[in-house]
């Protein structure tokens, strides 16, 4: 079932009400920006049921503790630094003030595993995605498209815009659980 919501914010609220219920009744809650795949372990139950699941995940949200916070360690030093100022309208050094001054929270995951989608950002800094995308990406590169901002946790081909770097592992396949980004998660970044 694919619920569609008004923003992310309510998304989280309600994947964080439904999330008691993995296992039990829900194989997966899946965060989208505006919308919730939530997969039953049997057939769909009657919208009847799903009614009262959904309205006792709001009561259930609001109980929940805040998100954890985890914070990134980045330098900005990326090849499209500049091209991102000149595109923004703003200098490079106002580009790394400004991310830098922002309060991050992931989103959703996709693209990869372990990509998180970074919402928050500041406004100003929304440089499109790039014509041609890059055949290779470095892990753990800083990154920026339109609304978003994102660490690449692997190698791999992409079209963002590339402002720094970042030494901490975002996924790993060793580690309980792979990423250390997961959809609620606030992200503070400082200066490395």
């Amino acid at each position: 079932m694919l619920i569609e919501l008004a923003d992310n914010d309510a998304v989280q609220m309600l994947a964080s009400g439904l999330e008691p219920l993995r296992g039990a009744e829900l194989a997966e809650i899946v965060p989208g920006h505006e919308t919730l795949l939530v997969v039953w372990n049997s057939k769909l139950p009657p919208l009847q049921r799903v009614e009262e699941i959904v309205g006792g995940a709001y009561a259930v949200a609001e109980a929940i503790e805040a998100p954890s916070e985890v914070t990134l360690a980045v330098r900005y030093d990326g090849p499209d630094l500049a091209a991102v100022a000149e595109i923004c309208g703003v200098s490079a050094e106002q580009v790394v003030a400004r991310h830098l001054a922002a309060q991050y929270r992931v989103g959703f995951i996709g693209f990869a595993p372990g990509f998180a989608y970074l919402l928050g950002g500041d406004p100003a800094l929304q440089p499109p995605r790039l014509a041609e995308p890059r055949t290779r990406v470095p892990a753990g590169a800083l990154a920026i498209a339109g609304p978003y901002s994102a660490v690449y946790p692997r190698s791999s081909p992409g079209g963002w815009n590339l402002v720094g770097s970042c030494e901490e592992p975002i996924f790993d396949v060793e580690r309980t659980p792979p990423a250390l980004l997961t959809p609620g998660t606030r992200v503070r970044l400082v200066a490395q």
